[in-house]
């Protein structure tokens, strides 16, 4: 039987080039959904992700149940904290956040969700998650009091990627942050392609399709974007299949 990370490997084997679109449960009316996943299905997106940094309740459920009705594309749950973990998605990238030195998001937050998890039948997929700076001061770095590590410093981004791997990650998330100025930047991608053998997702700032097209040629695997489209979705209109 097929899996979500087994397609995503089989995907980049063949060249493809991977697109996730990230909705926030807060930011995104259930009434504006359909419309939304309407013009998503109409582009080159081919996964969803679904999380905040905070989100209320069972909004997470609530929402991820409204995508299910508009769309067939794999839902992947990218949580900010233990109460954003909902069976009715496909899967969930299982982020630990190897730039900080917080152990809530390196390893307490991950014990929490133990429990709820094995009464799920998710797709667990283990995912280093490095926050890299961006301009501003991110909502991730907010909620997990961590740092980003600075982009003069290419080597300990590498370094951390490379840690990531042999810890047994199957995905490296180089993330610039929700809203950031600058996207992470292509000689960073590249560099940290060329050390490390899983799947590399880059996400944050990303906002043209110039800017897409550019970590794609850096190297990166998958592409987040989230922010371009919470302020524009017109954006779907250059990202149509």
């Amino acid at each position: 039987m097929d899996t979500i990370y087994t397609n995503i490997q089989s995907s980049i084997l063949r060249g493809d080039k991977l697109l996730s679109v990230l909705i926030d449960p807060d930011k995104m009316p259930l009434a504006n959904t359909a419309n939304f996943i309407s013009k998503l299905n109409q582009s080159v997106t081919t996964h969803i992700f679904v999380g905040g940094s905070t989100v209320e309740g069972n909004a997470t459920e609530v929402l991820v149940n409204e995508i299910k009705k508009h769309t067939n594309l794999p839902i992947l749950l990218f949580p900010g904290d233990v109460n954003q973990i909902t069976d009715k998605a496909d899967g969930l990238l299982f982020l630990s956040l190897i730039s900080g030195r917080n152990p809530e998001y390196l390893i307490g937050k991950h014990v929490k969700s133990i429990s709820k998890l094995a009464k799920t039948q998710l797709e667990v997929i283990s995912t280093g998650y490095i926050l890299i700076e961006g301009g501003k001061e991110t909502a991730v770095e907010r909620e997990t009091n961590t740092k980003p590590l600075l982009i003069n410093n290419i080597q300990k981004i590498i370094d951390t990627a490379k840690a990531g791997e042999l810890l047994g990650m199957k995905l490296i998330y180089l993330e610039a942050g929700s809203g950031a100025k600058h996207p992470v930047a292509g000689d960073i991608i590249a560099k940290v392609k060329k050390e490390i053998s899983i799947p590399i997702i880059v996400g944050g700032g990303i906002r043209t399709k110039q800017q897409l097209d550019q970590a794609y040629k850096a190297g990166a695997d998958w592409v987040v974007i989230g922010t371009a489209f919470e302020e524009d979705e017109s954006f779907f209109d250059e990202l149509r299949s």
